[in-house]
Parts: structure tokens; C-alpha cells; sequence
């Protein structure tokens, strides 16, 4: 599901990374199954704002906003309060039909009630207007490397209640 969802733009990052970063978090990653079929998935880890997984590399490493490798410590000092939404696939049979909308709304009560109080991604292949719809905001400053042309790192607040959110620690 993850080659079909990013091989044309250059960004699969075959089986082993994935299972790598799943292992990091698995409270914030998870498997959405349809018919008993896996039909969609979410990798989200908990990063420090700005800052987003290396694809070079399996977890335990990240890029920086200027693009510099640095090795992360196997326990973090602290936890982020910022989950980065790392992958989001639904099965191309099933696409259309709301299953992501689901995938997300999971991911942010997952979010909320592990304590995170923002969600970042990195917008690929031209999807920034779809992120933005969903209330993330664009950090043009940012360019995240080694995500192809067109990458924009995003975040949004999260949302508890009817409130959101609005630290960036």
C-alpha cells in the first residue's frame, strides 16, 4: 500500500523504515480494516516542532529545518508535544469513500488523549490545499529535504473539545 501511495513520487520507503517507525510509537500508528483487508494506515511519531523523519533512514534519525542529520536518543529527554503525521494511505480500491477523513479524526482524539497539543506533517506531492482544508498552516521557511519538489512542512493545533490548542513546544 505505501510503494502504490509514494513510489511515483520517489519517496517509498520500503517495509523495513516503516516497521522502524511504527515500533517508535506504536500507541500513534495504527491499521484501519475493512472486509477482515487492511484498507488504510496512519505512522505518526512524536517529533519536536520543525523537525520531521530523515527518508533516508530507518527511525533514529531525523532532519532538521536546515536539513543537517541528527541522531536521536533512543528515550528523548522529554516527549514532544508535537505528533508528526508521517503517513496517511488508504487502499486506492477504497479511496473516495471517507476512509481517511475516518483515519484522521482517529489520529486527533488519539492525539488528544495522549497529551499532544500540535500535529505536523510534511504536504507531498502538491496535497498542500488539502492539508490546509483540514486546518493546518503552511511554515514556507521551512523546506523539508529530501521529500521531493513541491514538500511543505504544516502543522495545526490540536483540537480538545471545541478548543484548540495554540503552543508550539
Amino acid at each position: 500500500m505505501e510503494a502504490r501511495a509514494y513510489t511515483e513520487l520517489g519517496l517509498s520507503e520500503g517495509q523495513a523504515a516503516l516497521r522502524a517507525r511504527a515500533a517508535a510509537s506504536p500507541e500513534t500508528c495504527f491499521v484501519l480494516d475493512v472486509d477482515a483487508r487492511p484498507a488504510g494506515y496512519v505512522l505518526a511519531l512524536p517529533y519536536p516542532p520543525f523537525r520531521y523523519p530523515d527518508l533516508e533512514r530507518a527511525e533514529g534519525f531525523e532532519r532538521t529545518e536546515d536539513g543537517v542529520r541528527a541522531e536521536k536518543s533512543a528515550v528523548p529527554a522529554h516527549r514532544p508535544r508535537n505528533l508528526h503525521l508521517h503517513d496517511i494511505v488508504v487502499a486506492e480500491r477504497l479511496r473516495g469513500g471517507g476512509l481517511g477523513q475516518r483515519l484522521l479524526h482517529h489520529l486527533t482524539l488519539t492525539a488528544g488523549s495522549r497529551g499532544f497539543e500540535r500535529i505536523s506533517l510534511i504536504a507531498v506531492g502538491r496535497s498542500e490545499p488539502f492539508w490546509t482544508r483540514r486546518g493546518f498552516t503552511a511554515y514556507p521557511g521551512i523546506a523539508p529535504g529530501g521529500y521531493g519538489a513541491n514538500a511543505v512542512y504544516m502543522s495545526r493545533p490540536q483540537v480538545r473539545g471545541d478548543a484548540r490548542v495554540d503552543e508550539t513546544s
